[in-house]
């Protein structure tokens, strides 16, 4: 079996993925796709991990650094608008964060690993699945197949629409926001809507909580203490109008710089709910979903991104603030010294997340000469 002789092999498998879109912890078909072009790039071990993930390891040396590059390979459910001959085919299912484009810049980077070899150490590709909803990390890092890895270094990046194409962004520190999802549930007691004293009708502590949060926000990211909370979904009740009320639920998604920021967010939280519901009949239960850990970039792995950006001649952006988004990368920089990055998909490109929104071809090629320059940075 060879690999198919196109103009351009690699932009070829982004379109072909971006046709056959998988949503997070469902990417059995995506995994195979990517098992099939990397097992004729000569890797030299192929693992399955965290679910529907894959490991591809290059170099077999033990003495040496090891290097861990990851992409993420899940979509969203978001119905594709876009005309272009490879739209998806799967209805209410699309690449609209660019992991289709990620996952390509992997396997070229895996060609060029194939073609000119690693002298030392180890070099592992990661394809990880269900980067969408902050589970995909967790679920590579408790995979039993993950505790030897032990990486020296960890790289990733994000295509960001909005900044000039192919310009490398970067700074160090936190890089993306630390995010994550709190459900407050209000159980109160049922009465009859004429009586409504009888009962605990929930509806004016989730009414006063939800107003009240916006004294805890600082919108402004130049501040170490910024807090963005948004209010996401709320029920309550039937639509029974005898019935007054019993039982509601506020969703809201907190946004901080840091991890010991969101701590402090969510300690200020459980406050606000305490003190409203005090002597209110009313019981308040809290649970999370979706969390994202602030990606922390190691000072030394910068430094490599930006000598190596500078080495390539791409052009190079420090920012000053964090990304406001969350990007579940950031348990890798949690535990392991390394970096995110972003890659500018275009000024005039559409948002992440919008239903019009394509990845940028073009990205492919250098953002893999990047990958490949970082790692020879400590492997030559």
């Amino acid at each position: 079996m060879k690999l198919p002789v196109y103009p351009d092999p690699f932009v070829l498998f982004r379109q072909d993925l971006h046709r056959f879109p998988e949503l997070s912890g469902q990417e059995t078909q995506t995994q195979q796709r990517i098992r099939d072009v990397v097992a004729l790039l000569n890797p030299a071990d192929v693992l399955s991990i965290g679910g529907t993930g894959l490991l591809v390891q290059y170099g077999n040396g033990d003495a040496g650094p090891v290097t861990l590059i990851r992409a993420d390979i899940d979509a969203l459910p978001i119905q594709e608008v876009n005309t272009v001959a490879y739209r998806s085919q799967h209805a209410g299912i699309s690449h609209k964060c660019g992991h289709d484009g990620h996952t390509a810049i992997l396997v070229r980077l895996a060609a060029s690993l194939n073609a000119t070899p690693i002298v030392k150490g180890r070099v592992y590709l990661l394809f990880q699945p269900a980067e969408e909803t902050g589970k995909g990390a967790e679920a590579v890092l408790h995979d039993p197949a993950f505790a030897p890895i032990q990486p020296n270094r960890v790289f990733a990046l994000h295509n960001l629409p909005g900044f000039p194409e192919g310009a490398i962004i970067c700074k160090p520190g936190p890089f993306t926001a630390s995010v994550q999802s709190m459900i407050v549930s209000f159980t109160g007691q049922v009465a009859h809507a004429a009586e409504p004293e009888q009962g605990y009708n929930p509806a004016y502590v989730m009414s006063a909580f939800v107003t009240q949060t916006r004294s805890l926000q600082q919108p402004d990211l130049q501040y170490d203490t910024f807090s963005l909370i948004t209010p996401i979904y709320t029920t309550l009740g039937e639509q029974s109008y005898g019935v007054s009320a019993g039982y509601g639920e506020v969703h809201l998604t907190l946004r901080t710089k840091s991890t010991q920021r969101m701590s402090e967010l969510v300690n200020q939280l459980h406050a606000l709910l305490d003190q409203l519901t005090a002597g209110s009949g009313i019981r308040v239960e809290t649970r999370y979903t979706d969390a994202f850990a602030a990606n922390e970039n190691d000072p030394a792995a910068f430094a490599q991104v930006r000598q190596c950006a500078q080495t390539l001649d791409f052009p190079f952006q420090e920012v000053s603030e964090p990304l406001r988004w969350g990007e579940d990368f950031g348990l890798f920089t949690q535990r392991f010294p390394g970096a995110m990055f972003g890659l500018g998909a275009g000024e005039d490109s559409p948002a992440l997340h919008q239903a019009d929104y394509d990845f940028n071809d073009r990205l492919i090629e250098p953002a893999a000469r990047m990958f490949r320059a970082l790692i020879d940075l400590d492997h030559a």
